[in-house]
């Protein structure tokens, strides 16, 4: 600050991560942004959160303090699927973990707390974003409150932030309070009762979950009646008082007793001034039903096109959650990515690694958001179903600028792409029926007959990405959509002769119907296509390619006769799975309220509605991952023991038609002998070989 000479921050910003002054990390984007606007910014990364004194680093900020976890979900960055603690975080210098506490927004803003009673605080990023409201909690196995409960901040801001983030220090600014900030699209803040001249919707007239409660027994008692139908316990009656009371004077009015009145239908006029009540925190706590019908209502109410705000209850606070914000324009996505961003570490660092910077360095984000809406992904509850891009321009020159100012740089680019590769310009042919829709999503079942999958403007990218001096190869590690990418034989072309190293690693998922449906994810018949496509246009381009598929083990919907059927897919096609990734339930995606109440919330919701198979348990998740698996002499023992269960005992033998042996080997253990799995295809040539190996890379 003195080098600056400033003697105060307007803003500062407190983030889980290390500060990389890099597009691909949120607060850089946020602090840029803020400084473009003319504000003052500092950063406190990765503060000691076991006192205060870190927190204090940069004084008290003129306007607020922003709370971020950083990149990742803190607790899905501490960790794994199998809430086993990992032992790195990416996000941290030389990639040691425990740096940042669990749930970090809230311990964050505790402290901000404890050391600035009267500031505003304001959390955002993923952590928040994904918590707005009240949100199953996989690592405690219960349903927590929306995260600015228990932040005690007085404002959350989720999805990409940056226009909130600016218009909320623009009112401070002009001496606004930050209890008057309740207007701002993609923010929730807390109030107690109902502002006037709101119509309140009762969300089971939008989607009813059947009946609120179980039908009560007629000769319980008063204290079972209560418990069946959740009711407190009556106020004990006052003592009985030795003055009599005094009668009310003539004349003063006695409150009248408020009732609220429900519209199933609102008019169009009345629309913006209307909220959805949802289930209480309370109530979708104790009833899974209730929970899985507010996690559909939310998903319903997700659109900026179409989306009204939502209230829940939490104690006697009302959670008002205002509806999404408008996607970016392309000017607004190019004046972001064309901030002047450092795109290194902050210089304290020194020589200290930090994996995910150096893993993104010579990437470039194209786009934003997702319209696939898979239900395990969060990214549409964070970013949005609406694809926001850049130009083709501003692509090209944030290309050159890492040509010509990164260090490091030896021509090649690591990535072009976003949270999925093929997305760029894909959008809705009609923006009527885009701002009316309230499809989860526009690929599935089948891709919607309004979206534009014309991929001509990525390829034209491509092209003059890689046509620019200095440019050896540009690589996509983003990944592929192929069921969009069959769509256009010439992009498949263009990515198979151009932009695969060898590898191109993609992700069907599962190929049973039971756990594909639960996913929203397109069936193995267009795995099927897309493979036809890259192996032609690879061999037409002189390249030996192959494609690495990606399964998550034990998903909703998932049985073991599903993951039986992937392992003898796998075997028959040649596939042995490196790192096998078991479903983890994060926080607000469908598939964590499918995981917590057995139900689908992708169809209306009742006490009778479909059950979905849930693989629970670490028992069975273990078996999933092993099927994956099944080439791991440490996994055999256990698949004996279900594949007899499962009345399969044809498949174990020394056989090529069995799928594990009968035997156990000795010492034969290759993760005994310390030595990695590495995602194998049996056709390839070993390693050593005339032929080589093609190289490994993720693409």
């Amino acid at each position: 600050m003195a080098a600056l000479g400033w003697t105060q921050c307007d803003i500062i910003i407190v983030t889980g991560d290390a500060y990389v002054d890099h597009p691909s990390f949120g607060m850089a984007i946020i602090g840029r942004v803020l400084e473009a606007q003319g504000f003052k910014v500092g950063i406190i990364a990765q503060p000691d959160w076991h006192g205060t004194q870190d927190f204090e680093a940069l004084g008290e900020p003129r306007l607020f303090f922003g709370v971020t976890g950083g990149n990742m979900d803190s607790m899905v960055n501490r960790y794994t699927s199998d809430r086993r603690v990992r032992s790195d975080d990416a996000y941290t210098p030389t990639g040691v973990g425990g740096k940042r506490p669990d749930r970090c927004v809230i311990v964050y803003s505790q402290r901000l707390r404890e050391a600035f009673k009267n500031v505003p605080i304001v959390i955002g990023g993923i952590e928040a974003s994904l918590r707005r409201i009240a949100h199953f909690d996989y690592w405690s196995e219960q349903v927590r409150r929306s995260v600015l409960v228990d932040a005690k901040a007085d404002l959350l801001v989720y999805g990409n932030a940056e226009r909130q983030i600016g218009e909320i220090a623009r009112r401070l600014q002009e001496g606004a309070s930050i209890g008057d900030l309740t207007d701002l699209r993609g923010t929730a803040y807390l109030r107690r009762g109902m502002p006037a001249g709101w119509v309140e919707i009762d969300s089971s007239e939008l989607d009813t979950p059947g009946p609120l409660s179980p039908p009560v027994d007629p000769y319980a008692g008063e204290a079972e009646r209560r418990l069946a139908l959740r009711e407190a316990p009556p106020a004990a009656a006052p003592a009985p008082s030795t003055t009599q009371a005094k009668p009310a004077p003539s004349g003063t009015p006695v409150p009248a007793e408020k009732v609220v009145k429900f519209y199933r239908k609102v008019p169009n006029a009345q629309r913006e001034r209307s909220v959805i009540r949802m289930p209480s925190y309370e109530q979708v706590s104790q009833d899974p039903v209730l929970y899985a019908h507010a996690s559909r209502i939310l998903h319903m109410e997700s659109n900026p096109g179409n989306a009204r705000a939502l209230v829940q209850r939490h104690g006697t606070q009302e959670l008002w959650l205002n509806p999404p914000p408008i996607p970016l324009s392309t000017a607004d996505m190019d004046a972001i990515y064309e901030l002047p961003y450092a795109r290194r570490p902050h210089p304290s660092y020194g020589a200290a690694k930090i994996p995910a910077y150096h893993m993104i360095r010579f990437s470039v984000a194209i786009q934003r958001g997702c319209f696939g809406g898979c239900t395990f992904c969060s990214i549409t509850e964070h970013e949005g179903r609406i694809i926001q891009s850049r130009s083709e321009d501003s692509v090209i020159r944030e290309i050159e600028t890492i040509r010509d100012d990164v260090k490091g740089f030896t021509g090649v680019i690591s990535d072009l792409g976003g949270p999925t590769a093929n997305m760029y310009r894909l959008h809705c042919k009609s923006t009527a029926i885009e701002s009316a829709c309230r499809r989860p999503s526009c690929v599935f079942p089948g891709i919607c007959p309004n979206l534009n999958t014309d991929h001509a403007p990525l390829i034209n990218l491509y092209r003059r990405a890689r046509a620019l001096p200095g440019i050896k190869k540009v690589l996509i590690a983003s990944g592929v959509r192929y069921d969009l990418a069959i769509e256009s034989p010439e992009y498949v072309k263009e990515l198979a002769a151009h932009h695969t190293g060898g590898y191109l690693k993609i992700a069907p998922e599962a190929i049973g119907e039971g756990p594909l449906s639960k996913m929203m994810k397109p069936g193995v018949g267009s795995y099927y296509r897309f493979k036809e496509l890259f192996d032609k246009y690879s061999k037409e381009a002189g390249k030996e390619q192959y494609l690495i598929p990606y399964f998550i083990a034990a998903h909703p919907g998932t049985r073991d006769a599903d993951m039986l059927e992937l392992a003898l897919w796998l075997k028959k096609n040649g596939f042995r799975a490196d790192q096998v990734q078991a479903f983890l339930p994060s926080p607000m995606a469908t598939a964590t309220a499918m995981y917590h109440t057995f139900k689908n919330p992708l169809k209306k919701i009742s006490r009778t509605s479909e059950e979905v198979v849930i693989p629970k348990g670490i028992k069975v998740r273990r078996l999933h991952k092993a099927f994956l698996r099944y080439h791991d002499p440490e996994n055999w023992p256990l698949l004996r023991e279900a594949l007899k269960r499962m009345g399969r005992a044809d498949l174990i033998g020394n056989g090529k038609q069995h799928l594990i042996p009968a035997y156990q080997p000795v010492g034969g253990n290759r993760a005994a002998r310390g030595l990695p799995f590495r995602t194998q295809h049996t056709g390839l040539p070993k390693s050593g070989s005339a032929g080589g190996n093609p190289r490994r890379r993720k693409a």
